[in-house]
Formats: C-alpha cells, sequence, structure tokens
C-alpha cells in the first residue's frame, strides 16, 4: 500500500470507532527514539524516516508535525502522500492538539495507540481536549491495517561486565532504592530500554544501533524483577542477574503483574506509557519523576571514561583511513552517497571490539548535505565525484564505549563563501571546547557561545549544538543536551556530550563539524566551582577549508594543540602514505 492507500484504510477504521481525530506518535511501549521494526508505525503510515515527527489524521486532513532537522527530508518523503508538512517551531504552525481542536466537532473523539503513547502527552492531551468537552481513547487502530508489521527480534540479551560498567548491578539497584526511600515510594518501575539495560549491565541488539533490548524492571525494597524474552539471555547474563538477585519473568507477564500492585506509593516516569497509569491508577498513588537511574547513567564513571578514551583512538584511526580513502578515490573509482557510507563501517570494523554502528551514517553530498539527518538510500543515492564538498557524520558502537564524529570536507572546488561558513563553525566548536563555566551552569547558557560566530553575520543553524551520549549505549541521551531550548538539568562532571554546530544553505550545501565532550572539574576559586571539557575525539579537520584570519590567536593555538593531540594519539597506528598525508593535515595551521 501506498501511504495514500494507508491514510485512507486509517480513516475507515476511524470510522467504525467513530474517532474524529488519530495521532500517531513516533514510539514504542518503551518511548525510544530508535524503534524496533514493528513499531515504526508514524514511518509506515507516512513514509517519513526521520527519528521525530509524529502525524494527525482527521475524516479529511492529514499532518506531519517535525523539527527543522527535518524539514527538507520530511517535504521529499512525504510528496504524494496527501499528509501536509507542519514545522515545528516555526512561526507561524500552529500547535498540534490546537489544530486538532479547530479541525474536529465540539464534543468530537480523538483516539491515540495508549501503549505507544507517553503518560506526559496523554495529559496534555486530556487537559486541553476536556476543556473542549473532546474525548480522548485509547485505541490501537493501526493493528487492523498493518498486518506484517513483524515480530521482536530474538537476538541475544549479554552481560556488559563490571569492568566496562564501572559499577555492579547491586551497588546500581542499592543507589536507586536510596532514591526511592527519599521520596518515600515503595514500587519503582523502568520502562526505557537504555536505563533498563544501564541499571542490569545488559546489552543487546533488538533496536538497531542501540546496543538495547526490550524490557521493564520492577523494583521494591525487597526484590529487583526483569521482564524480558528469557529464551535470549545467554548463560552470563542469567548468572549476572543470579548474582545481582534479580528475578526474571517473561516479558509478556508484565502488565498482568502490574494488576497485583495495590495500595502502593509508584515511582514512575511521565514519559512511561499510558497503558502502565491505566492498570495501576486505580488502587495506587504515583510519584512521577525521572528514572533516578537516568541522571547516574549521564554521568559516567572513571572506568566509562577511560573506555570512551580507548574507542576514540580506535576509532580516530578508522576515520584517517577512511578520509585517507576517500580524498584519493574520490574521481577515480565509481561511489555513491550509500556506500561510502558502507566503505565507512568497513574501516571501523577492523577495529577491535567493534560491534556496529551507533546510527546510520549521514553522508550528504553537495546540497544533500543541507538535509541536516540525511540517509543515503542504497538504490539512487548521489554519486560522488572529486567535486564540491560533503558532509559525513557516522559513529560506532565499542564494547568500551560510543562514538559520534561529523567531518566537513572539500573533494574539489568549494567557493569562498563555503570556506567562511565552515570556519565560522569551526570557530563555533572551539570557543565551545575552550569554555570554562561555573557549577550550576546548564546547556543552554552555553549553546551562544558556539552559535555567535555565526550570528555576528546573521545565520544560524536549526538544531541542538549537543546532546548526551552513552556508554557502549544509545548514543542520544538525557538528561542533559546543550541547545536553546530551556532544560533544567546542570552539566556535572563525567557527562559525555557532542559539541557539534553547522550551518546549512538549502540546496547548495550543509556544513557540521563535530566533537565528543566530557564534562569535568577545573578548579576551584574564591567564587566557587568552575568546570570545563575535555575534547575526546580524536580526527584532524581539513585546513585547505579554513580562512585562518576569521580565527583568534586563541582559537588557533587551540586548533594546532589539538592537531598535534590527534598526532600522539592515532599516528602510531598508521602506516606508509596514509600516514604521510595525516602528518600533513595535524601540522601547525
Amino acid at each position: 500500500m501506498t501511504s495514500k492507500e494507508k491514510v485512507a484504510a486509517l480513516r475507515e477504521e476511524m470510522q467504525k470507532n467513530n474517532v474524529d481525530a488519530f495521532i500517531v506518535y513516533s514510539s514504542d511501549p518503551h518511548m525510544s527514539e530508535y524503534l524496533p521494526e514493528e513499531w515504526q508505525e508514524r514511518s509506515w503510515l507516512s513514509g517519513f524516516l526521520g527519528s521525530a515527527g509524529f502525524v494527525v489524521v482527521t475524516k479529511d486532513k492529514a499532518g506531519l508535525w517535525t523539527d527543522g532537522r527535518y524539514y527538507t527530508q520530511a517535504a521529499i518523503e512525504l510528496e504524494g502522500s496527501g499528509i501536509d508538512l507542519f514545522k515545528d517551531g516555526m512561526e507561524g504552525t500552529p500547535n498540534y492538539i490546537d489544530w486538532i481542536i479547530s479541525e474536529i466537532p465540539s464534543h468530537g473523539k480523538v483516539a491515540v495507540n495508549d501503549i505507544a503513547t507517553s503518560n506526559a502527552n496523554w495529559e496534555l492531551l486530556s487537559s486541553k481536549f476536556d476543556a473542549k468537552n473532546i474525548t480522548l481513547s485509547g485505541i490501537p487502530l493501526l493493528k487492523e491495517i498493518w498486518k506484517d508489521r513483524g515480530t521482536p527480534s530474538k537476538n541475544p540479551i549479554y552481560a556488559h561486565p563490571v569492568e566496562r560498567a564501572g559499577k555492579s548491578v547491586v551497588d546500581k539497584l542499592s543507589a536507586i532504592r536510596q532514591k526511592m526511600e527519599e521520596q518515600e515510594v515503595a514500587v519503582h518501575i523502568i520502562s526505557s530500554l537504555d536505563d533498563v539495560a544501564w541499571t542490569l549491565n545488559l546489552r543487546g541488539s533488538d533496536v538497531q544501533s542501540n546496543p538495547v533490548f526490550l524490557g521493564y524492571i520492577v523494583i521494591t525494597k525487597n526484590d529487583a524483577i526483569l521482564f524480558t524474552d528469557l529464551d535470549k539471555l545467554e548463560v552470563e547474563a542469567r548468572k549476572q542477574m543470579d548474582d545481582s538477585f534479580v528475578k526474571m519473568m517473561p516479558y509478556e507477564e508484565f502488565f498482568n503483574h502490574l494488576k497485583g500492585i495495590k495500595n502502593e506509593k509508584i515511582l514512575i516516569s511521565p514519559n512511561s506509557n499510558q497503558s502502565i497509569f491505566e492498570i495501576l491508577k486505580t488502587d495506587n498513588q504515583f510519584v512521577k519523576a525521572a528514572v533516578p537511574g537516568n541522571l547516574m547513567k549521564a554521568q559516567k564513571n572513571d572506568t566509562e571514561l577511560e573506555g570512551f578514551r580507548k574507542v576514540m583512538v580506535r576509532d580516530g584511526v578508522a576515520m584517517v583511513k577512511f578520509l585517507y580513502w576517500l580524498n584519493h578515490a574520490a574521481g577515480k573509482e565509481p561511489m555513491n552517497e550509500f556506500s561510502i557510507g558502507e566503505k565507512l563501517r568497513g574501516f571501523r570494523e577492523e577495529g577491535e571490539n567493534f560491534v556496529g554502528e551507533s546510527f546510520g551514517s549521514i553522508v550528504g553530498y553537495k546540497d544533500n548535505g543541507a538535509i541536516m539527518h540525511y540517509s543515503a538510500k542504497k538504490e539512487g543515492s548521489k554519486e560522488v565525484t572529486n567535486d564540491a564538498s560533503i558532509l559525513v557524520d557516522s559513529g560506532g558502537q565499542y564494547l568500551e564505549g560510543t562514538t559520534d564524529i561529523t567531518r566537513t570536507f572539500a573533494l574539489g572546488a568549494v567557493s569562498d563563501d563555503f570556506k567562511r561558513n565552515s570556519t565560522l563553525v569551526l570557530q563555533g566548536l572551539i570557543r565551545l571546547s575552550m569554555v570554562k563555566f561555573p557549577k550550576g551552569t546548564k546547556g543552554v547558557h552555553l549553546d551562544a557561545i558556539a552559535r555567535l560566530p555565526l550570528w555576528m553575520e546573521g545565520k544560524d543553524f536549526n538544531h541542538g549544538t549537543g546532546h548526551g551520549v552513552g556508554s557502549f549505549m544509545n548514543v542520544h541521551e538525557g538528561p542533559q543536551n546543550i541547545r536553546k531550548d530551556m532544560n533544567p538539568q546542570d552539566l556535572l562532571p563525567g557527562m559525555v556530550c557532542s559539541n557539534e554546530p553547522g550551518y546549512y544553505l538549502e540546496g547548495d550545501y550543509g556544513i557540521r563539524h563535530e566533537n565528543l565532550i566530557a564534562v569535568r572539574e577545573a578548579e576551584k576559586t574564591i567564587h566557587g566551582t568552575f568546570y570545563d571539557f575535555e575534547t575526546l575525539t580524536f580526527c584532524p579537520f581539513f585546513k585547505d577549508t579554513i580562512v585562518k584570519e576569521i580565527l583568534s590567536e586563541q582559537e588557533i593555538a587551540w586548533l594546532n594543540q589539538y592537531h598535534k593531540t590527534c598526532e600522539e594519539k592515532l599516528a602510531p597506528h598508521l602506516e606508509g602514505e596514509v600516514k604521510e598525508w595525516f602528518l600533513q593535515l595535524v601540522s601547525p595551521l
């Protein structure tokens, strides 16, 4: 079926159920960013493949709301679907709830799939709809029309040993129970997959690029129960659970188990699915708050940070070999954006303990670089030659850590404007890398530092400057970030973030430069504690697109020192022509 036919079939189901509007979030029962194949409902319905966005279908209209990373991509992928693009965050774009209210009759009915809808979204919808006498119902309407959605994977669940995790399961559960005691709760439910995996020092591969598995945890004062596909647990994983006094039950038993919880005070994230709340709400009291382990996970311990440092050398070597190949092979052998991504994966596979990519590589040649989260398809991706610029955003999952790096560079002639804008973006990255900030600083306070070189010329980019990164875990991790939006979370020692300013000229080129950085304590003064960033990524920037006059002496010194560090870390692992070429790259500006 085409997207247009799927929307028509959904409208038939809506009519049968007397539904005036149906909302399809990009979600699964665990509110994941990247979804198991069988839960990619929004992508299946609309044809839009971005990681963020949702669709609203009424009796005669349909719309997709997504953010600035995907405006260009969504416009292309929605073509012919009958679904209009609503650019979330742009002036004049209506809030989707207000739009629904304006489109359906009073006393109308709106439905969502409640197991794939967070309680936070449910409560927001309810509060606005109740004021207009609109009914909200949980009905899985797509279940009736998406028949071949696939089944959960049977990939193994394996132990992530304490030698790499840095903290035992027993210690993690003890720390979580202490937080439960402080909040005077008897039961804690964990449904987010990365928090489940982190808490129990387990890993899997149920979600592409994310080393997680489908599961829930229920923790009480005396018990911890993992609900997952028991057949997938490897021997060492089972032993780790037994040794940590964690019970194991089938994934399908989770909701039945909840029915037996009564008259308890329950700590649960409002980002958990609404079906959990529906079962528990009558007989229990909720404390809605972030999962305590989420902040613990974000603050990497010394073992995890050392793991990052090790894999950054491995990843940097793979990147240099790849960059050498691409710069010398472009125009001499046939290649396209997709095959380049495959080639890059091959270089990473040569590294020790490589598990897979941390996300699908973004390889954008020429104007495709302006599509921020562009995904080149196997068939029909753009041919690449030794001309113009290319943006390569990629990362690897290794047993000791996760990487995420972007380099944008010239394969041939580029304009002076490109060079200037590339330098401004790099200047923003350098300034953020150099910053020192007081304890209590939040990401929003630092975001402007990376944007200022562009802002001074009336330019900007339409995505965050930085996101949290997991330790052999999800490449996008909270609760911290560095972006324009207000996020109340302080930046704390051990937090790993991306540093990725950009600039995009639709129809022409895109530029993004990205390293990973870790918050660390810098000094204590009479004015308090100050933090700065350790740059974790080791990979040179291309000097032929740098306009040296734009950079200050201090910024040039930072870049030269960074390249010297890259040489110290990577040169011992390179040889021959690759090494000679690399040494030219890292020579002083």
